[in-house]
């Protein structure tokens, strides 16, 4: 039996203990070693720090801080009366992890960076409806683009936490670069709300 209703609300710092709850009891109980992210990987800083030496309490303090400074932000869907998915959408300034080189549109993209569906609610669209939320989202922040970066052919949900590039594809994306390491850029420009 499908979920009957998925709730998607935006993070928000008094948001901050459902996200928590999602990443220390849900997130990653099918895989340990992910366990230690929370998500700070497209934040951390690294040109100044080796990401593989920073601790599951660096990471959550560090992720902490950002939701409630509001330099982190996205999506969390709850079902069940309680978060079961999140996606890190926001300015793409917020996760200049993921970058190397300069975009001159930077200003005007909302970047979804990855997403995590707790493993008792995959294959039932929660990413799609996080997908959906982001979008809608940016744009009401007044983002002309939104701009994610799967990884064709990734297997599994550990290697698809960016996003299917087919969820990208049926939402109306279309990439605009492929990166040495295989990573997509995909971008779809969002049109403002009719009236």
């Amino acid at each position: 039996m499908g979920l009957q209703h998925i709730d998607i609300r935006p993070l928000t710092p008094q948001r901050l203990p459902d996200f928590l709850d999602l990443f220390d009891h849900r997130a990653f109980t099918d895989n340990p070693n992910w366990q230690s992210c929370y998500c700070y990987f497209p934040h951390a800083d690294h040109s100044n720090e080796d990401w593989a030496k920073r601790t599951a309490a660096q990471n959550r303090a560090g992720t902490c801080q950002r939701i409630e400074s509001e330099t982190m932000t996205g999506w969390l869907a709850y079902a069940e009366g309680q978060a079961i998915g999140w996606v890190n959408a926001g300015p793409r300034r917020f996760i200049a992890g993921l970058f190397d080189e300069p975009e001159p549109l930077a200003e005007r993209i909302g970047a979804i960076a990855c997403f995590v569906v707790a493993p008792a609610f995959r294959g039932q669209r929660v990413a799609t409806a996080l997908l959906q939320a982001a979008c809608d989202g940016l744009r009401d922040r007044d983002f002309e683009y939104a701009e994610a970066y799967p990884r064709p052919g990734a297997q599994g949900a550990a290697a698809s936490h960016h996003g299917a590039l087919s969820m990208y594809t049926a939402a109306g994306f279309t990439t605009v670069k492929t990166h040495p390491d295989g990573l997509l850029t995909v971008r779809k420009r969002l049109h403002p709300r009719p009236l």
